[in-house]
């Protein structure tokens, strides 16, 4: 047992993604077991890991952890990365679950048939410029400091520069109308475990593909 946090998902993003990147932010280095057959699942199933029958599962300080929140919440406070009181972790979560609302929409994105993608991605960004990016591009303006909270780098910066970089792949100049976010993606960017993240050669993964989605519903049956 070497120590290291273990994730359990599939080689791709889906919700295990912004848990590899609060790792990767924190300087925390992870193993990882692909789930690529219904047995893997199944045996998680029967050896009781699977709380609520769902993966993302991460064994993590001899627990084994399930529901995506609870384990983004209890990395972001092993690591510093979730605020110095209550009310800077009450602002963390409000702006994370914004986030959360639009790269949902974007996980989703690669089940969608042929012909929604077109209409769906137009909704995403639209979303995006209207309703999620003016607010956070608002309270950088607002409070003129580096980070979204208490000036200091949390797991609210890292969460809303995944949802950036995930969005720019559907539109690149999306962030054209937000200058303070173009400085933000940039700052943040540059911060040591994130920049050595976003290398080739990271565990970050690439923009799920049709092997993936075709893993996903194997593994879990699904039928849509």
């Amino acid at each position: 047992m070497t120590g290291k946090p273990k994730l359990y998902y599939f080689d791709g993003r889906g919700k295990m993604e912004s848990i590899r990147w609060l790792f990767a932010a924190a300087g925390i280095e992870f193993e990882e077991e692909f789930l690529e057959t219904r047995e893997q699942y199944e045996k998680l199933l029967q050896d009781g890991d699977l709380l609520f029958q769902q993966v993302p599962m991460v064994e993590i300080d001899g627990m084994k952890m399930v529901q995506s929140r609870a384990i983004l919440s209890y990395i972001a406070g092993k690591h510093n990365l979730y605020g110095k009181d209550l009310k800077e972790r009450a602002l963390i979560d409000m702006y994370v679950e914004g986030t959360t609302d639009l790269m949902t929409l974007i996980i989703m994105y690669p089940f969608s048939s042929a012909e929604d993608k077109e209409k769906k991605r137009a909704v995403i960004i639209q979303k995006a410029t209207n309703r999620y990016f003016p607010v956070y591009e608002k309270i950088l303006k607002d409070h003129g400091q580096d980070f979204l909270v208490g000036n200091q780098f949390s797991w609210a910066d890292v969460h809303l520069l995944e949802a950036i970089l995930m969005v720019e792949e559907k539109k690149s100049d999306v962030l054209s109308e937000f200058p303070h976010l173009q400085a933000f993606k940039a700052r943040i960017s540059n911060i040591p475990t994130v920049k050595t993240f976003l290398e080739p050669g990271s565990q970050r993964k690439p923009v799920p593909d049709d092997k993936y989605v075709k893993t996903v519903k194997r593994v879990l049956q699904m039928s849509f």
